[in-house]
């Protein structure tokens, strides 16, 4: 048995056996219980509907509710069939009462998601503050249902009230290493809703490539995508994204990634980058955006301009990671501007300078805006709003970060160890499942300020062929991280669920690997 690996052996020979959990959620509910005596209600799909309570703040013709309910219908009942149920009192109908007004809205930071679910003899009720909430108790729901050896679709009674642990919990794609197509986006967006993200954290370009298509500035996709006419994302494919998501209560972050990270944008605009030099003359090649020409900053502020503008969510990500400062280092024009200003060597100082004019434009556009951990460490002078997202793992010094971080009064985002583009043998997902994002030094105010976290899913080694299955059903154990209680933590019961939750997915079209032996009712592919 060698081969298995040492990741909790004994108790994954045990579990790979077993059967989920019927009816078990994912991610786990805050509370949930049986009442006393509690039975189990068929599900009648002929006649059974989805409707607003009455008096609810929000009923038909809202597009948010009326999408969901059209979506969960066939989720719900996959299979047909042939007779309607010979017992117990069906519930036919569940009912939606939101308490505050509000359907053409985006969802935003603050938006409330809880709800709560009573399913009772002939009565499914779901109420929540929002539509966001609703459309949780929504998935809920859906996990819920089951069927039994006959055919027929049933749900248990149960109650329960749910609400997230974080405010923010994210799920990052990198669209410039591998183009990833419209559609791949779009069921992904489908199974974070599933899992109960509700951030799409859009790296749309880097290095390799510049898929956006700027109305602005249309040579940067024209010379800096891999194909200027099928790896582009046109404004067309940005708002279909922006609306799926938001039929989804899921936020679009964009991230525009400089002064680093910005080799794909030198062909379409000419003077952006730094010239490189070797020996006082010219290289040909070219370093990070060159902090020192105005021309830089106008660039900027149109271009940001345009994002504010199309992107509706709050919240831009600046990047500012990994600035190589070889380049400006070699660059004459560079060394004297840092000599004029008193710099010395420090090219912290020069990089500092260029991240605060950038927040400047981004916040007089009216955005906010989150920035890798690096904008931190080199000491920028940053706005006190701004919001830090943590990467860097080595050695678990990321709990050394969160903690130097909201010291300081900074809002903070986690991710070092959720990197899902890193693949291991074994059940790796135990290890995301593991993290505790509060789990570093700190007091309660400190702790307070860490506002969620992000998977994220880089694409050196990752295109449509084997995103799905390398992000589901893995991520899914971010997602409870971020939405459950501190103290779910069972891995004999996360096992269990999320093999259950895994089978789900595979029933939902969704091509998610399995997490050790076993089987699915359903597999994959199955007619």
């Amino acid at each position: 048995m060698a081969a298995a690996g040492p990741l909790l052996l004994p108790l994954l020979l045990l579990l790979s056996v077993l059967p989920g959990p019927a009816g078990a959620v994912w991610p786990q509910p805050q509370a949930q219980r049986s009442p006393p005596g509690a039975g189990r209600c068929p599900l009648p799909p002929g006649r059974f509907r989805f409707a607003a309570a009455e008096g609810s703040a929000v009923g038909p013709g809202c597009e948010v509710l009326d999408a969901a309910f059209q979506r969960y219908r066939p989720l719900l009942f996959a299979r047909p069939t042939e007779s309607e149920p010979s017992w117990g009192t069906p519930c036919t109908q569940l009912l939606v009462y939101i308490s505050t007004p509000g359907c053409d809205v985006f969802p935003r930071l603050d938006s409330k998601e809880s709800y709560k679910l009573v399913v009772s003899k002939g009565s499914v009720l779901l109420s929540a503050e929002t539509i966001w909430g609703a459309l949780r108790g929504l998935e809920t729901f859906s996990q819920l249902v089951g069927r039994d050896e006959n055919g027929t679709y049933y749900i248990n009674e149960t109650e329960i009230v749910d609400f997230p642990r974080f405010p923010h919990r994210g799920l990052l794609l990198d669209t410039s290493r591998h183009y990833l197509p419209l559609r791949a986006i779009l069921e992904t967006l489908d199974v974070m809703a599933y899992n109960k993200f509700n951030v799409f954290h859009w790296h749309i370009v880097d290095d390799p490539s510049f898929p956006y298509e700027s109305l602005t500035f249309p040579e940067l996709s024209r010379k800096g995508a891999f194909n200027a006419m099928t790896h582009v994302y046109t404004a067309s494919d940005v708002r279909a994204v922006i609306e799926y998501a938001r039929l989804r209560g899921i936020r679009v972050i964009p991230e525009f990634d400089t002064p680093g990270h910005t080799l794909s944008w030198g062909p379409g605009a000419p003077g952006l980058l730094t010239p490189c030099y070797v020996a006082q003359e010219p290289s040909g090649t070219y370093g990070p955006i060159n902090p020192i020409l105005n021309s830089t900053y106008e660039f900027v502020t149109s271009l940001f301009r345009e994002v504010s503008a199309v992107f509706p969510d709050f919240f831009v990500h600046l990047g500012g990671d990994e600035v190589d400062f070889t380049c400006w280092r070699s660059n004459p024009k560079i060394r004297a501007f840092m000599k004029e200003m008193g710099f010395g060597e420090d090219y912290k100082k020069i990089e500092s300078l260029y991240i605060q004019r950038l927040l400047d434009i981004v916040s007089s556009l009216g955005k906010g805006y989150i920035v890798w951990q690096e904008v931190f460490d080199n000491q920028v002078e940053l706005r006190p709003d701004t919001i830090i997202h943590v990467w860097k793992e080595a050695m678990m010094k990321y709990k050394e970060e969160m903690a130097n971080v909201t010291r300081a009064g900074y809002q903070a985002l986690l991710s070092a160890p959720w990197y899902l583009n890193r693949i291991s043998y074994g059940q790796d997902w135990i290890e995301a499942y593991k993290v505790e994002p509060l789990d570093f030094k700190g007091s309660p105010e400190q702790k307070a300020l860490v506002i969620g976290g992000e998977a994220c899913m880089w694409g050196e080694y990752v295109d449509i062929t084997n995103l799905t299955p390398r992000l589901w059903p893995r991520a899914g154990a971010i997602a409870e991280r971020l939405w459950s209680n501190s103290t779910v933590r069972d891995l004999e019961d996360a096992y269990a669920r999320l093999s259950e939750f895994r089978c789900t997915l595979l029933g939902r079209g969704v091509q998610a690997e399995p997490l050790y032996i076993g089987y699915c009712e359903n597999e994959f592919g199955e007619v």
